[in-house]
């Protein structure tokens, strides 16, 4: 069997360039909801490590910090 078989070769051209997506601006604001999501998370793990709160409390607070926080990346988030 020839290892060359069942290979897709794509030729890049003007037209595929152009129409790439625009990378989305972020706003200041977006930046520090971020920031602030991070930190509530890693606070969160934390307290989690120390047994200061359950795995049922980390999911309910966790899911609470993304409706708060809106994290961009929420949507791929386990």
């Amino acid at each position: 069997m020839n290892h060359y078989e069942n290979k897709k070769v794509t030729k890049i051209t003007d037209e595929i360039i152009e129409n790439r997506l625009e990378p989305k601006k972020v706003s200041q604001e977006q930046i520090q909801r971020e920031f602030d999501y991070i930190r509530a998370e890693k606070l969160l793990k934390k307290m989690l490590e120390k047994g200061l709160i359950t795995v049922a409390e980390f999911d309910k607070i966790t899911a609470l910090n993304r409706q708060t926080f809106s994290p961009v990346l929420a949507e791929i988030m386990p």
